[in-house]
């Protein structure tokens, strides 16, 4: 029933009501009771028009909402669809591999009776060389032309095998050309299909990211600070979590209004000794709620999960601060944990921490020197542990500054000695 229908049958019980008064009321009291009625019909209208204005918005929520819930719908169909691709694609990938192999398996029966035929050969000129000896050591019967004929076939039968042996010998390094070239093929197209499957797993990771889906593990801790920030975690601390392929771990997040970040290193009053070996730097050291290095197994574990960022924050004494960003990849130990890194355009800045702008450097320490100085070893020179590439190059994790300076010092910036260095890396997706 809508709202004028209510409001009209209201007023005609409200009429019937004030008919049915006793007839010996006084006028006086009459009007007074139809000002009553009015004042309730007035109200009654209101509340009407009131409940009228509440409907028609809550019916355009709804079709905003349903808007938003088929684009949502749309969106999903759409990772579906690209997932789907992804799979073939890493399917017929395989099958080249399938089929690389079996040839593989062809080359080394090849090469393996050819081997064969070769052993047998050689058996036999062993055996024609030893009668060719005794033939040789009998002695001469006959007269000078007898021996020149024998000595004559005997050099023929020995150009001949030379040449058998010369043949089988090409033959071979032939096979072996065609295997190693064929085996490079195989290394190519499982290079291939291992980057095609890191490819997709970052871009189902940044899909995630962008619908703002934690992603956990199986054993249900979040893999960076930025999957705690998605699952509501909104302080800043000390957190678990568990990247891919590896075990738990404690870290600090920093949490801001745009994500989570995953503090990596941290420096503030020296408290700490960051003049530490190579085992040391791989496992981490540090309090995490004062100094810390978080240890290169755990930086590589979440960096190779995706693309992520490495943000550089540097203040002074005075309080003036600086910072870089950048895009960023950690090696595992295999490779001494080379750095490789990009400036982020977006982080505003022309020049980074990084003067030389090389990339690729692997991890040095006293005990392991890595860096490219042919006659110093720079961490030894400069104290901890960094990406040398000569010994004029940053080192945050340098000795702490003296307060009467010193020579062996943290990187001094573009204003002067640093008083705190900040590193902490998050995914791209939420850094842009």
């Amino acid at each position: 029933m809508k709202t004028p229908q209510v409001t009209v049958l209201l007023l005609t019980v409200l009429v019937h009501a004030g008919a049915g008064f006793p007839s010996d009321r006084t006028r006086r009291e009459k009007h007074a009771s139809w000002d009553d009625v009015n004042v309730v019909a007035h109200g009654l209208l209101q509340l009407g028009q009131g409940l009228k204005e509440h409907v028609d918005k809550t019916k355009a929520q709804m079709r905003d909402v349903s808007g938003r819930l088929r684009a949502v719908n749309g969106t999903l169909a759409e990772l579906e669809r690209r997932q789907e691709q992804q799979g073939e694609a890493l399917m017929t990938q395989s099958k080249e591999v399938q089929g690389t192999y079996r040839l593989l398996s062809q080359l080394g029966e090849e090469v393996k009776l050819e081997v064969g035929e070769v052993k047998k050969q050689a058996e036999v000129m062993t055996s024609r060389m030893d009668r060719l000896e005794e033939v040789l050591t009998e002695p001469t019967k006959d007269g000078n032309d007898s021996e020149h004929e024998r000595v004559s076939f005997i050099q023929r039968l020995m150009v001949a095998q030379n040449r058998r042996i010369d043949q089988l010998v090409e033959k071979i390094r032939q096979q072996q050309d065609k295997l190693e070239k064929q085996s490079l093929h195989l290394q190519a197209l499982q290079n291939k299909v291992a980057h095609k499957r890191v490819k997709s797993q970052r871009r189902r990771d940044e899909e995630r990211a962008l619908t703002g889906e934690a992603q956990l593990n199986q054993a249900g801790l979040a893999r960076d600070c930025q999957d705690l920030f998605a699952q509501g975690q909104r302080v800043s601390g000390v957190y678990m979590i568990q990247p891919d392929n590896s075990k738990p771990f404690n870290v600090l997040c920093q949490m801001t209004p745009d994500g989570g970040w995953t503090v990596i290193q941290k420096r503030q009053d020296g408290s700490q000794n960051f003049n530490q070996l190579w085992e040391s730097y791989r496992k981490g050291f540090g309090d995490l709620n004062r100094e810390f290095w978080l240890g290169l197994d755990h930086i590589h574990s979440i960096s190779k999960q995706g693309q992520y960022v490495l943000q550089v924050e540097l203040s002074d004494e005075a309080g003036r601060r600086q910072a870089a960003r950048y895009r960023f990849q950690v090696d595992g130990e295999e490779r001494q944990f080379a750095l490789h890194f990009d400036l982020d355009p977006s982080s505003g800045v022309q020049e980074g921490i990084e003067s030389t702008g090389a990339t690729g450097l692997p991890f040095s320490t006293a005990d392991r020197d890595n860096d490219l100085a042919a006659d110093a070893n720079c961490a030894e020179l400069l104290s901890g542990g960094w990406w040398f590439g000569s010994c004029g190059e940053p080192n945050l994790n340098g000795k702490f500054p003296q307060r009467h300076g010193g020579r062996r010092a943290m990187f001094q910036g573009q204003f002067g000695p640093l008083s705190s260095t900040l590193l902490k890396i998050a995914p791209v997706s939420k850094t842009q």
